[in-house]
């Protein structure tokens, strides 16, 4: 009897992404099958049998190739027996790179992405044959490919669940890692394996490409490995010897970058963003634009007219008697940490859905810069018992609505600053929601004046 001839792809998790992928295969005319644990509608232009429900090995097996959507947990039980079983397990990456032939720049780090590969796109676009930029949020990167038209040039954001799936010889021409902060350990084994996931995005580099690190010793050997392959190694961070990065001296701070062997600089007061860990994610963009040909004069306009990605400490208004700042992208301590030292003190609400990381680390800053606190969020526990170990006055609100007048109220004329440090799903669909509630809230208060 001759073996069964398995289906052809099956699609994991029917988000944005998995959507994505089945459009991507159903222009090829490859046949496929999507599936998610939760109840999905598909867009009327995807025409693809779905199945609802617990995903099972089973199942999977008759496939011969699941593609898995960034979301759904690369150590599912399903997706391991698949993998042991030998059914090629990959995600949207794998896709990407089969059919792309152009130049790859590729952005990877904890926090920053977004912002950093957006800039470079502006930049970028500027040179012949202009860039397409997308990935991890935004337009997903299969959607760049749509159409006879193929980009001579992409710059992707990638997460280190598209880099942990990727299973072909991925090799961008300039790629950068702004960081690595604990984060996502409900969905790595450990931070070991975080870790690892992000440093793939340099593993297939050679002779000729551009590698771009921070310049903490951490990532010294790395460098080093990457010289020896031929790659030019760029560092970043706030030391005079970096190639790009912010520096502070004789009173004045600005963003600095190298055009060839010349140091270009613009100083931070003609910038329109804040915070020191924004005005590092502009220094990485204005190296990658430089390296790839941009004028300094245009790299210069980009940034001093960037005004900031929604929900990234963007300032939305200034009513009752303070400035409002939108941070909900700050779903980890780190990226609240780093928005609260844009700060000399502020009013801050924090909460949410603890995503299984320490707090701890966040005691000092919230000590230094926050002047009261209003906690949101269905568990505020965690967040009530870091402001005690920090000794700052708190109040529990439950709510975003309710922080916001609870703010608006107070006294003092500090800034007030929504940055989390929590993943939003206890409240909010995600953190796009949850901002955009603070500004219908912060816009109200005019409202109820």
């Amino acid at each position: 009897m001759s073996p069964a001839v398995k289906l052809d792809t099956a699609v994991v998790g029917m988000g944005r992404t998995g959507c994505s992928v089945a459009r991507f295969l159903m222009r090829q005319d490859i046949s496929c099958e999507g599936f998610d644990e939760q109840a999905v509608n598909l867009p009327e232009d995807i025409d693809m049998p779905l199945h609802v429900g617990k995903l099972e090995s089973a199942g999977l097996a008759e496939y011969a190739r699941i593609v898995v959507s960034p979301g759904v947990p690369w150590q599912h039980p399903a997706l391991r027996q698949a993998r042991q079983t030998g059914v090629p397990v990959v995600g949207d990456l794998d896709l990407f790179i089969e059919a792309f032939r152009g130049e790859l720049l590729a952005v990877t780090g904890t926090n920053g992405k977004t912002t950093t590969v957006s800039l470079i796109g502006t930049m970028l676009e500027t040179l012949p044959g202009g860039v397409e930029t997308g990935g991890n949020i935004g337009t997903p990167m299969l959607d760049l490919l749509d159409g006879l038209h193929k980009p001579e040039r992409a710059a992707l954001e990638l997460s280190s669940f598209q880099l942990e799936r990727c299973r072909q010889r991925f090799h961008p021409h300039w790629a950068a890692l702004l960081n690595v902060q604990p984060d996502h350990v409900d969905m790595h084994v450990d931070p070991t394996q975080y870790e690892a996931a992000k440093l793939r995005i340099f593993e297939d580099q050679g002779e000729g490409d551009t590698a771009v690190l921070p310049v903490e010793s951490r990532w010294d050997e790395t460098a080093g490995t990457l010289q020896k392959r031929g790659v030019r190694v760029r560092r970043f961070g706030t030391v005079e010897e970096a190639d790009a990065g912010l520096l502070h001296q004789d009173g004045a701070s600005y963003l600095f970058w190298h055009q060839g062997e010349r140091r270009h600089s613009v100083d931070v007061g003609e910038l329109l963003v804040c915070g020191a860990h924004q005005f590092l994610n502009l220094a990485v963009a204005a190296q990658a634009a430089a390296d790839f040909g941009v004028s300094v004069g245009v790299i210069h306009e980009a940034l001093t007219s960037f005004r900031g990605l929604p929900h990234r400490l963007q300032l939305v208004g200034q009513k009752a008697g303070h400035r409002w700042f939108d941070d909900s992208k700050a779903t980890n301590p780190s990226s609240a940490a780093a928005a609260l030292a844009a700060f000399d003190r502020a009013l801050w609400i924090c909460g949410g859905l603890p995503k299984g990381v320490d707090l701890a680390p966040l005691v000092e800053v919230v000590r230094r810069h926050v002047a009261h606190a209003f906690v949101i969020g269905k568990n505020p526990k965690p967040y009530v018992d870091l402001l005690k170990r920090a000794g700052v006055p708190y109040s529990v609100v439950g709510n975003i609505t309710r922080a916001v007048v609870a703010a608006a109220s107070h006294t003092e004329a500090e800034p007030v600053l929504l940055a989390p440090a929590a993943a939003s799903q206890d409240q909010f669909r995600d953190y796009a929601e949850r901002g955009g509630r603070f500004i219908d809230a912060v816009a109200s208060l005019e409202k109820a004046a």
